[in-house]
């Protein structure tokens, strides 16, 4: 068994913004998510989250931010749809470059095989 102190680690992130709100994984999974989806019903069913839920975290990214990370098109019979603002796609790339160079300082991450369950929170 590997020493403990030289066991290959995860690396999780949160940011925590010059407003005071923090955006962590879920939130980036969320956004990313509706990027790929087009809306934020479709990135939470894809998510296995209530809408509400997407909702809340989306509206919680916007306030952290203070501008939009998500633009919205009002739902019908048409439907609606939701695509990410320039603001959403930079705070994805910041998120994941930090998230990158703080996996490169920590070494390699674990095989599937080696890691552990992994509790679910919101971030």
């Amino acid at each position: 068994m590997p020493d403990s102190a030289s066991a290959p680690v995860r690396v999780s992130v949160r940011l925590e913004l010059e407003s005071g709100g923090r955006v962590g994984p879920g939130k980036i999974a969320l956004l990313e998510a509706i990027a790929r989806e087009g809306s934020i019903a479709g990135a939470a069913r894809a998510l296995g989250m209530s809408y509400p839920r997407a909702w809340a975290l989306v509206e919680a990214v916007d306030a952290a931010l203070g501008a939009p990370a998500v633009s919205r098109a009002p739902g019908g019979h048409r439907g609606g749809g939701a695509e990410l603002t320039a603001a959403g796609r930079a705070l994805i790339a910041r998120y994941r470059d930090v998230e990158a160079a703080a996996q490169r300082q920590a070494g390699p991450e674990p095989t599937p095989k080696e890691r552990a369950p992994r509790s679910r929170r919101g971030g």
